[in-house]
């Protein structure tokens, strides 16, 4: 597994050329791509010479969001995959491998069984257009209580059940999001994690939370960096996904506004170097 940097999610207003830039100058060993970036570049032959410039850097390419929503109404939703294959060209050009969205844990009008079946017959479209781009996809559930809970059908919100749609929809091209947070809100434990393997997870996220908050208070949007408050069992949570020989990349994504607000390269010092530090262990 590499570090990688989000500049997105750190809250950082970076364009695509200096995340490179930084990204190389602070140890990291992959960057996101930038979908906007690449559409820019005008052709796939330039996409192709911009991809191998960022691997003469050292760097391998994270994760990218993939432009669908899965609860949108119908007509939005086949207008989104209309426009997905021109988008998985451009990744796919790039030598991206890895694209990722969220499970939405709750539904106003939708109860748990009917959001279950419209979210296997989603991905199994999703999922076909995705192999035929030679791209795996990760899907993240959401732990937190505050969040799952405000309307009035919850679903899907902790790693077995993700799983379990995972099984369901049959395609193996889709794997987890494994994020630190959610695993912690989900009041998951390594046990949880056993089992897993590199075809299982397509990407890793590691946070912490805040230690003047219990389990079920602790919100989505308000987390710590990594090791900061010792509330996540974040040795345990990475031992296993170690042990599951796990070869992809690991981002910080902790939402904190204050990050904006320091110098660029102390933020990402300090960042590469917890991530070295949980890639690698304490010893690191």
């Amino acid at each position: 597994m590499f570090s990688n940097l989000s500049a997105g999610a750190l809250g950082l207003s970076l364009d695509h050329t200096q995340a490179i830039d930084l990204a190389a100058k602070h140890g990291f060993g992959g960057v996101d791509p930038d979908l906007a970036y690449l559409r820019g570049l005008g052709s796939k032959a330039a996409i192709a010479e911009h991809a191998a410039s960022v691997q003469e850097r050292g760097l391998s390419w994270g994760i990218s969001n993939v432009p669908v929503a899965l609860t949108a109404p119908a007509e939005e939703f086949r207008a989104s995959l209309d426009g997905l294959p021109e988008t998985l060209g451009l990744l796919s050009a790039a030598g991206v491998t890895r694209v990722g969205t969220w499970v939405r844990p709750m539904h106003d009008d939708l109860s748990y069984r009917r959001n279950w079946v419209l979210h296997v017959s989603r991905l199994h479209l999703v999922a076909d257009l995705l192999a035929d781009a030679g791209l795996r996809l990760g899907l993240e559930y959401i732990g937190p209580k505050t969040f799952w809970s405000t309307e009035r059908f919850a679903f899907i919100h902790s790693i077995g059940e993700a799983l379990e749609l995972i099984a369901d929809v049959g395609k193996p091209n889709i794997g987890l999001i494994l994020d630190s947070y959610h695993w912690y809100t989900a009041g998951e434990s390594a046990i949880d994690l056993v089992g897993l393997t590199d075809a299982d997870i397509v990407s890793v996220d590691i946070n912490d939370a805040r230690d003047d908050r219990q389990r079920d208070e602790q919100q989505d949007l308000d987390r710590r960096l990594p090791g900061s408050t010792g509330v996540i069992d974040l040795a345990g949570f990475m031992d296993a996904v170690r042990a599951a020989g796990y070869s992809g990349p690991v981002k910080v994504e902790p939402f904190m506004k204050s990050l904006a607000e320091l110098p660029v390269d102390e933020v990402l010092a300090d960042v590469s170097s917890r991530l070295d530090r949980a890639i690698n262990g304490p010893a690191a």
